[in-house]
């Protein structure tokens, strides 16, 4: 499939949020789980389709995993002109601080693919934060 520009990609915002989840954490084992949830804005005058998801996650210690597949949590959702669609995911990194960011595909109901970036986020747990041993 050719990916093109398309008007719609100037339409669509996005709009992540991340916070820590310290019940899923463990610093003596490097495991830093954050939740995040992505509100998707349709601001264009053509419904659109999200297809696939291309996260990359920088887990703060130089390690930089990526994540690619079909849709979001299981969805492929349509979004039509003015309306939102939003999510909730969850990821792991081994610092206490680190990043995400990605793009997303999406397939306009004329017929053309296109991609939207997601802003960088950021992952940081509290510095206050001690696992309960």
């Amino acid at each position: 499939m050719n990916v093109t520009s398309h008007p719609a990609d100037q339409r669509i915002t996005i709009l992540p949020r991340a916070v820590f989840v310290p019940e899923h954490s463990d610093i003596t084992l490097d495991h830093y789980a954050f939740g995040y949830e992505v509100v998707i804005e349709n601001h264009g005058n053509e419904t659109v389709t999200l297809t696939d998801r291309h996260w990359v996650i920088d887990h703060g210690n130089g390690c930089l995993k990526e994540v690619r597949g079909e849709g979001v949590v299981g969805q492929t959702p349509r979004i039509p002109p003015g309306d939102r669609f939003s999510y909730r995911s969850g990821a792991v990194i081994e610092s206490p601080a680190g990043r995400m960011w990605g793009d997303y595909g999406f397939l306009s109901d004329s017929g053309e693919p296109f991609r939207v970036k997601i802003p960088s986020f950021d992952l940081v747990a509290p510095a206050t934060f001690r696992s309960i041993q």
